[in-house]
């Protein structure tokens, strides 16, 4: 099988600039005749399909940045969408947004409508339906293309590509030492599914705050939303096994928590303490206000959107890819 390659892969082999691969594979009268028929026989013997966005990017820019969220409807997604287009704004450049609804399909179909020549680069929190089917090829294509990508939040490890991301083992040992520190004993966690990475490293902090403070990890008190089924069905089983507290990895369900809770008559935060994930208006303005971690969405959004310009602007330098890990703070309200 013939090696993939890039166009910076054709230069080097060649002998000559990326922007002279770029016009020859164009057919630019700048590029002779020879040198055309180089570079193309070589591209040919290796199967080398050029994106129209790669070729555009090392000639004209369009200063538009693509952006796939996963949900339209998102206190902490909207606050990295401020961030993007605040950090975009200070470099000249202009936004275009798109929602994957956490669908795979969507997702692959706005991949292929932003990276048609209409943008610079592309910032992506990947989908839950992608991470629960593991199926990657589309952004593997960016990579292969060398178009800019910078993952935030929900990113794979096996992309080789900037990345910027919560530091969510720190953000789950902070909410369940604040529970330890309170009094509460028997803590348990409502997480996401285990192909949501941010829900299983959220679940590395609350086992090591556990331990810490010599508390056995129970796994039975660790509870994996199933997406498919009914929530207050599923809090309800968590809430019969005796708990003190929860840790939810979410706003939603921390709010759901609550609610079934007091449904069941317990009081909140005297029979049950709950700390959420996400300090948005939910926390907020539920009763009681919950306890939250702040994950600084505005920051994310404009740090992602500085390495992804940097990397547009720089697009002749070789630079390994870059993670940058925000740090989160936990506001203290009644549900604790």
């Amino acid at each position: 099988m013939k090696q993939k390659i890039t166009i910076k892969t054709i230069a080097k082999e060649l002998g000559v600039s990326t922007s002279t691969v770029s016009k020859a594979l164009r057919d630019s009268h700048e590029i002779s005749i020879e040198t055309k028929e180089k570079i193309k026989a070589y591209a040919d013997f290796y199967n080398y399909k050029p994106n129209s966005l790669a070729l555009q990017l090392r000639n004209q820019k369009t200063k538009v940045i693509g952006v796939i969220l996963p949900k339209i409807v998102h206190h902490f997604f909207s606050t990295v969408i401020k961030g993007v287009e605040r950090g975009a704004s200070e470099k000249g450049y202009h936004v275009m947004a798109c929602f994957s609804n956490e669908s795979y399909e969507s997702e692959v179909n706005n991949l292929n409508v932003l990276s048609n020549g209409s943008v610079d680069g592309l910032l992506i929190s990947v989908a839950k339906e992608t991470l629960e089917n593991q199926k990657f090829g589309h952004f593997q294509d960016l990579i292969n293309e060398e178009i800019p990508l910078v993952m935030f939040d929900r990113v794979l490890d096996s992309i080789y590509c900037d990345k910027v991301i919560v530091d969510d083992i720190g953000a789950g040992y902070k909410a369940t030492k604040h529970l330890i520190e309170n009094g509460r004993k028997r803590i348990a966690m409502l997480s996401t599914p285990e192909h949501m990475n941010i829900g299983a490293l959220r679940k590395q902090g609350y086992v090591k705050a556990l331990k810490e403070f010599e508390l056995n990890f129970n796994p039975d008190l660790v509870l994996e939303v199933d997406d498919n089924a009914d929530l207050r069905e599923q809090i309800s089983f968590l809430l019969s096994k005796d708990i003190d507290a929860i840790f939810a990895v979410n706003e939603i369900y921390a709010a759901m928590a609550i609610r079934v809770a007091k449904e069941e008559g317990k009081k909140v935060p005297e029979d049950i303490s709950v700390v959420g994930f996400t300090d948005g208006l939910i926390s907020e303005f539920s009763s009681p206000s919950i306890t939250a971690i702040v994950q600084h969405g505005f920051t994310m959004g404009k740090q992602a959107v500085e390495l992804l310009i940097d990397r547009i602007e720089n697009d002749g330098d070789i630079l390994p890819p870059r993670t940058k890990v925000i740090s989160s703070d936990l506001n203290i309200r009644e549900s604790s």
